[in-house]
């Protein structure tokens, strides 16, 4: 069976720096250090950090803790920035993906200036939090078209999205919004490494049989991706390791295409695409 990878499957550049950061402060502190909630979304990379002994925070102790903590790749609203501080850790590494970064900024001047904020994605995720934290109460979240109409009425709407979203349910949030708000300033907030492995992957699952995108379960980009993939109509598999691969699952194909999301490490990838090549 012949195999086809997608040239930007694996670390985009936000997850790529915050994973050297993590590396970096490992190699160079003998005390502890920690990440302020999983740094990406990936068990596979998590655990081997762990092994180097970079342990995840899952909340902020009380004062006199102590220690490094690296901000994890989707950010953390400010309150957490400074409750940080004031539990005694030091220093406090920003690995914010620097286009999260510029998201937070927008939201925040748009706050600052008395604008009603309006992010497209997922509530639950730890990006949206994040950038929820810098509307300064002046947020909204929604996740599709639909949602818009149950909104309140905002004052001059500006609307961003999680970086990782899907473009086109972006794109219908936005005629929504347009449809119902006279004025409305958009920002096209998604990073072009999502541009990029969206596209890729609609343009590849019509050369192939069937489709394989490899990321964490808890992955929101690759959520995105398994979406494009499964909606090109042809079999769409997700998986996290190869030994979730199922051979039966392939029988009869000819050609299969694989991608991965932002945060899958490539020795994962090439992993998956081994085990492909030898059904």
């Amino acid at each position: 069976m012949k195999v086809v990878l997608a040239k930007t499957a694996g670390f985009c550049m936000g997850v790529r720096r915050a994973v050297d950061i993590a590396l970096a402060e490992a190699d160079r502190h003998e005390g502890a250090i920690y990440t302020y909630g999983p740094l990406i979304h990936n068990p596979q990379v998590l655990e081997s950090l762990k092994q180097k002994g970079v342990a995840v925070l899952e909340e902020i102790p009380p004062a006199g803790t102590g220690g490094t903590v690296i901000i994890r790749a989707h950010g953390v609203p400010p309150q957490d920035m400074r409750a940080l501080a004031q539990a005694g850790f030091a220093p406090i590494i920003d690995g914010t993906c620097p286009h999260v970064g510029r998201v937070q900024k927008i939201i925040a001047k748009a706050a600052d200036g008395g604008q009603d904020v309006v992010i497209v994605g997922d509530r639950q995720h730890a990006e949206v939090r994040g950038l929820l934290g810098h509307a300064r109460g002046r947020g909204q979240v929604v996740a599709s078209a639909e949602e818009v109409a149950g909104l309140p009425q905002l004052q001059r709407p500006v609307l961003v999205a999680q970086t990782t979203q899907n473009e086109a349910v972006f794109a219908q949030v936005q005629a929504a919004m347009q449809a119902r708000f006279r004025q409305v300033e958009v920002h096209a907030t998604i990073c072009a490494a999502t541009h990029r492995r969206q596209e890729e992957a609609r343009r590849l699952a019509g050369l192939v049989d069937a489709m394989v995108v490899v990321g964490g379960r808890n992955s929101g980009n690759t959520a995105r991706l398994a979406q494009v993939a499964a909606a090109s109509g042809k079999p769409s598999i997700w998986v996290e390791t190869p030994d979730e691969l199922d051979p039966a699952r392939f029988s009869g194909l000819g050609t299969v295409g694989v991608t991965a999301g932002a945060s899958t490490p490539n020795w994962l990838i090439e992993q998956v695409v081994a085990v492909l090549e030898s059904l």
